[in-house]
Order: C-alpha cells, then structure tokens, then sequence
C-alpha cells in the first residue's frame, strides 16, 4: 500500500505538544514507507496500525508494568496495568482478558479517523453478553489489530473493570484487583518489568486506510452503536 493511500497520524507524546523536532522531518516519502515496512523488531512484531520514531526512542518489546490512574473528578487513584504483546499473540490475549470482566459487558469503539477532530470519540454500548461480543470481535480481527484509527474498552461498571485494546495496540486493564490479568499475562509469556517503555511514551506514527475505516463503519452496525451515543460518557476514570 503506497504512503498516500494511508490514512498518516504523527504523534509526538500523546495529549502533550510537539517539544522537539520530528524524526520524520525532511525524509522523502520513500523512506517514510520503508520505515512503515519494518515491523519486526528482535522477537517483537508490531501490527500495522503503529510504526516507532525513526530514531527508535523506543524500541518495542513484550512485556507488562504497574501504574496508577488518578480520576479529576473523584480523586481517586486507580490501579493499571499496560501491556504490550507481539502481533502473532496479540488478539487472543486480548479475548482472554476479557473473561474477568463476567458475562455481560459495555463495550467502548474508539475512533480518531475524522482528522479534523483532536483525540478520539468514544461509541457506546451497554448490555452485550460477552460470547456474543468476542464472536462479532473475531470476525473484525484485523481491524482491530491493522488500525491505527480504532480502539476498543470492555468492561463492567458493576465491578468495576475496564480492558481497553488501544489505537496503539496496547492493552489496558484499570481497576482495584488486577490479579487475574496479570496471571492471564503471565499464562501468555509476557513478564513484568517496571523499566518497560511503551510507544506512546515516545514520537511514533499511526496508519489507517479507507478500507480499514469502512470496516470501522460495519463493526459499529453490527454492534448495533448509533452515531448519536458518540457523546455518552464513560466511566469517569477515563475523563480527559
């Protein structure tokens, strides 16, 4: 796929502004897609949805970490775990980690394809049980994995629990007793490791396609999201 048949986002650090030049700049689009090629790095495979900065101020590499989330509105502090998987583990470990959240589930789908809109919109749904959910989910696995633009959170506020499938292929889990996903991240061979430093931590580029945000489109029919929940809150955890 040539480089203008992409859908490019550049991203110095998430939510922060550009502070130092980028690694992109002055490259000829030839060199841009060569870059977009590699996505082997060590035993490390990256999808196609996300490329490192060509200066590789973080190299990608399995493995999980602790950190806190501390909410605005409420003050509380909860406790995360990321994770990042190579692309040949990536999505069954994602439906495994789903299993904690219980039978019935909300489900979140993240969007940045709309260019012209800053961060991304969140499409919800609630009550899916969640066999129905990972079933329509298979069928959308490259999607999920490919896209740069789309991102995925399950969870249950009853509990509550959040596993979010981000746009840069990490997996999240937010709530108070973690321990069952990181046994889960265990079972899979990924090993803690408190240094760990993720691609979002660094300047790196996202990719989409216009095949790939038509895709989008259908998963969200078939998950049955109107485009007017758009504005529907999330747990507050997540308010930006």
């Amino acid at each position: 796929m040539g480089l203008f048949k992409r859908l490019i986002k550049n991203v110095f650090r998430d939510g922060q502004s550009r502070v130092a030049p980028s690694s992109f700049e002055n490259l000829t689009e030839q060199q841009i897609e060569d870059h977009m090629r590699i996505s082997r790095y060590g035993g490390f495979v990256l999808t196609d949805a996300i490329r490192p900065a060509i200066d590789l101020q973080v190299v990608p590499r399995s493995g999980f970490r602790r950190d806190s989330y501390k909410d605005k509105e409420t003050g509380v502090e909860i406790p995360v775990v990321m994770a990042a998987a190579s692309a040949e583990t990536l999505f069954d470990l994602f439906l495994a980690l789903l299993d904690p959240l219980g039978d019935e589930v909300d489900v979140v789908l993240e969007t940045s394809h709309d260019r012209g809109r800053k961060g991304h919109s969140d499409l919800y749904r609630e009550h899916i049980d969640l066999p129905v959910l990972k079933s329509t989910l298979c069928e959308f696995e490259e999607l999920l994995l490919n896209d740069g633009c789309t991102g995925i959170a399950v969870l249950n506020p009853a509990i509550p629990l959040e596993v979010q499938f981000d746009e840069h292929k990490l997996l999240i889990m937010y709530g108070q007793n973690l321990d069952e996903f990181i046994a889960i991240l265990e079972d899979h061979g990924l090993e803690q490791d408190e240094d760990l430093r993720f691609l979002t931590e660094a300047e790196h580029i996202h990719s989409s396609s216009e095949m790939l945000q038509h895709e989008f489109g259908t998963l969200r029919y078939r998950l049955a999201i109107e485009e007017e929940d758009a504005d529907r809150d999330r747990l507050s955890w997540h308010e930006a």
